[in-house]
């Protein structure tokens, strides 16, 4: 078995660094692409499929809590939290966007030139 030193564990460290950071840059181009083509299916199969992103380290009590009450408002009693996966699209977010902006009243005014 090798020996694992700071120096070992540093370069690992950058190589995970980088290689997230590529990553991130390909999902990034992925849904700028998706976003502007048409909707459609696409069959992929298991083995195209890239690896998961690793999970964030932890996740706060008061995060927890807040879902936790939310859930037990949405159901009307409290259910159990097993997991929680943060999950980021610019699509979700501009979704979002949309039904907001959707439900303000616009207060149009036609004006006659005369």
């Amino acid at each position: 078995m090798s020996k694992v030193t700071l120096k070992s564990l540093s370069e690992e460290l950058d190589a995970l660094s980088a290689h997230l950071l590529a990553l991130t840059e390909k999902i990034q181009e992925l849904e700028g692409a998706a976003a502007d083509a048409p909707s459609h299916s696409v069959e992929v199969e298991a083995d195209e499929l890239p690896a998961p992103a690793p999970e964030p380290a932890e996740i706060s009590e008061e995060i927890l809590i807040a879902l936790s009450a939310a859930v037990a408002a949405y159901l009307g009693k409290r259910a159990p939290i097993r997991t929680v996966r943060l999950l980021g699209s610019a699509n979700w977010a501009q979704q979002g966007r949309v039904s907001i902006q959707a439900s303000h009243r616009l207060n149009v005014q036609h004006h006659r030139v005369r």
